[in-house]
């Protein structure tokens, strides 16, 4: 267990509601959740959750903590708002949703090779490269993430595909020598920068209060 999760767990021993509140985005509508079950119903991926949103928001009520932090659920959400679209209360549970694997993947507790939290990061440290995708590479490092041979594999069977990208110009083949990127590469990673820097000093403020 991390030092970050240890504190964390000492301070919020029995109350994984107000962990939420204070430290993930949107945590504090968690409590009106009145358990009608709109979300899951409307969630495309629901039958692929380790828990539906709203046994998700009863989870964590119910100090259930490891439990949730844990679960694939989150890591399951593809930001479709369907949930935030008919839920009576107007809950944001998409970005409850993404708030809550933003904070698992940083305490360490996120599940192991999770498929969505692979790409998560493969799109992650393709857009740092220079401030924008290069969706060529994206592709590439998708079809290869399990393998070489799944990778070969996985690209002869999507070629059609890809050369009809190419011909209408959707994709460029020369993007593999690097693509296009922000002007200002240097103030976009310091950006990104102090972004992570004041995220890590709200985190670290919260647990000395």
């Amino acid at each position: 267990m991390s030092d970050l999760n240890t504190q964390l767990v000492e301070k919020y021993r029995n109350n994984f509601l107000q962990e939420v509140k204070d430290n993930v985005e949107e945590g504090d509508w968690v409590k009106m959740c009145m358990q009608c079950g709109v979300c899951s119903g409307s969630c495309p991926m629901g039958p692929y959750w380790d828990h539906p949103p709203q046994e998700i928001f009863m989870m964590i009520r119910a100090n259930k903590r490891e439990e949730v932090l844990s679960s694939n659920s989150m890591w399951m959400c593809t930001s479709c708002y369907n949930c935030i679209a008919r839920c009576p209360r107007e809950l944001p549970i998409t970005h409850i949703m993404h708030g809550l694997a933003h904070y698992a993947k940083r305490l360490g507790l996120a599940p192991k090779n999770q498929p969505t939290i692979k790409f998560s990061q493969l799109f992650w440290d393709n857009l740092m490269k220079k401030g924008r995708v290069n969706e060529l590479k994206l592709g590439l490092s998708l079809y290869f993430m399990n393998g070489f041979a799944e990778g070969v594999k996985k690209a002869w069977k999507m070629k059609d595909i890809g050369l009809g990208m190419t011909l209408t110009r959707r994709l460029n083949p020369l993007e593999i020598l690097g693509g296009h990127g922000v002007k200002d590469q240097t103030g976009f990673q310091n950006m990104i920068k102090k972004a992570q820097e004041l995220e890590a000093a709200r985190i670290e403020s919260s647990v000395k209060k």
